[in-house]
């Protein structure tokens, strides 16, 4: 599994759940109608399709 920082994790969730409320399919069965749930569920699942661009100085490194 990848080591996403919290503020990482944060955002991926905040912005999953933001996109599930605009009519994204979910990527799983389930019985849940709230946005934030259903997109924390997706992340502990690993199906979150986002990625992190993380900078390091000139170096730039993609956490898919």
């Amino acid at each position: 599994m990848i080591s996403y920082t919290r503020y990482e994790r944060a955002r991926i969730i905040g912005a999953r759940a933001l996109q599930i409320s605009m009519g994204a399919p979910v990527l799983f069965k389930t019985v849940r109608i709230d946005p934030l749930e259903i997109a924390l569920e997706e992340f502990d699942k690993g199906l979150v399709p986002i990625t992190v661009k993380r900078h390091f100085g000139d170096l730039e490194v993609v956490v898919a």
